[in-house]
């Protein structure tokens, strides 16, 4: 006998971007929410051809007037009755306000009842120690954060909001930790970071050998941009590559780390982590695919917790990090990306394959110019190849599979404490003249879970 859904129904209000081919943005979030039950109507900041690791696209960007028109139009025929707020990539620093505008709004018509209304936040605004954005978007989001109910950054968009360099997980507590506190942020995933055996953070790994056969990287590597979302990783395939890169690449682990925390009562940290294996590709649209689930898991965690019903969703302050209906929910979106990625990894390289075989035997011209057509042509046919397989796979969407490998872990870990008293972030007086709350006294550690073994199966 057919079941339905387990994730309970969900209205949920997406506002991000829009790729006509492929799947970033609502692309992305409107099928996986819709694939686990999830009734979403999105209102679309960007509307290109593509993504931009395509390095060409066309298309137009939304503005701040007419993402609140459509809003307003749903408002009008009283369609804005929804539990969830997803926002995602926003191209201005008015839409960030408008946006925030709109969750406000959403956010005090369900202030008569606790739990009904939750905002997950994706602050999208760079990686790897460089925006995508305008300067002037960055104290906007900063604006948003008492608002949002959950928030997903990387490690880079982590240090632009909390004011805190991370370099390893000491620093990274204390990044949590002023984020909790000064802007009392309920629950936090960072939804990316490389980490080595010391656990000191490290960059992004080099490209990958699958993309370093292509013969200049400027082409081999997809830019990252604003209308792309988070990346993922880096890792290897089986390609030749030169003993330098071969060293290059056993210095950086085969994992990335991901770290949540849902916060007490008392605005403290309770952080769990879970190291997953790296894939063998750039892919584009894995933070939009993360968040999209992020939203179901929760929902579903959530309720078999009988939080529903309380504001933002947080859990009593007896849960252990690891028992966190954050940390449960981030297990099976986890499971169900790595099935995902696993499977969209090997087809890009049989189709890779086949396309430099094709190539090979075809022959190419001489010249500059041949070279830099050739370059440009498998570029493309890598982006295309690479795009995320989620359609012929969403059996793993709705049935992640083994989960069991994705368990939270937690070790505890002193928070650093310089910078974080009066002269510190919290310290600041914001936009609206309100002094923000400082990390200070003895109240600065937090379990911040590490794993007892570092081994990560595949």
């Amino acid at each position: 006998m057919a079941t339905g859904p387990v994730v309970p129904e969900t209205r949920v209000l997406a506002i991000a971007s829009h790729v006509v081919f492929g799947y970033v943005g609502n692309k992305m979030v409107s099928f996986v929410l819709m694939s686990l039950g999830c009734n979403v109507s999105a209102i679309n900041t960007v509307n290109y051809s593509n993504h931009t690791g395509y390095k060409q696209v066309k298309g137009t960007k939304t503005t701040a007037e007419q993402i609140r028109d459509l809003y307003d139009g749903l408002k009008q025929s009283d369609l804005n009755n929804f539990d969830v707020l997803l926002s995602g990539y926003l191209p201005s620093a008015e839409a960030v306000q408008t946006v925030g505008r709109i969750g406000r709004e959403l956010k005090f018509n369900a202030g008569t009842k606790p739990g009904s209304f939750f905002w997950v936040l994706d602050p999208v605004m760079g990686d790897e120690g460089r925006l995508y954005i305008p300067e002037d978007e960055v104290p906007q989001y900063k604006n948003l954060l008492r608002e949002a109910d959950l928030i997903l950054p990387n490690q880079f968009e982590a240090e632009l909001l909390s004011d805190t360099k991370i370099t390893d997980l000491t620093s990274l507590g204390t990044a949590i930790q002023i984020l909790h506190r000064t802007y009392q942020v309920p629950h936090i995933i960072i939804t990316s970071l490389v980490l080595s055996a010391t656990n000191k953070t490290l960059p992004s790994r080099p490209p990958s050998r699958m993309q370093s056969s292509a013969p200049t990287p400027r082409t081999a590597t997809p830019e990252r941009n604003a209308a792309t979302s988070h990346p993922s990783t880096w890792p290897t395939s089986e390609s030749k590559i030169s003993p330098q890169q071969e060293q290059e690449e056993e210095e950086y682990p085969n994992t990335l780390t991901i770290i949540g925390s849902t916060a007490t009562s008392t605005h403290t940290a309770r952080l769990f982590r879970i190291d997953v294996p790296a894939h063998s590709l750039y892919f584009s649209g894995t933070g939009d695919m993360f968040a999209a689930l992020t939203v179901a898991r929760l929902r579903e965690a959530i309720v078999a917790a009988n939080l529903q019903n309380t504001a933002s969703w947080k859990s009593p302050d007896d849960v252990a990090a690891a028992d966190l209906p954050l940390a449960q929910a981030t297990s099976k979106v986890l499971a169900s990306m790595q099935a995902v990625l696993a499977k969209t990894a090997a087809a890009c390289a049989v189709e890779m394959e086949a396309y430099d075989e094709r190539v090979g035997l075809e022959g190419a011209g001489s010249g500059e110019e041949a070279e830099e057509d050739r370059h440009k042509k498998r570029g493309l046919r890598l982006s295309r190849a690479a795009e995320v397989r989620v359609v012929r796979n969403v059996g793993d969407l709705v049935s992640p599979p083994n989960v069991e490998k994705f368990k939270a872990r937690a070790v505890e870990v002193d928070v650093e404490k310089d910078g974080v008293g009066d002269k510190g972030p919290g310290s600041q007086v914001d936009q609206l003249g309100v002094r923000q709350l400082a990390l200070g006294g003895g109240e600065g550690a937090v379990q911040l879970p590490v794993p007892q073994d570092k081994s990560t199966e595949a």
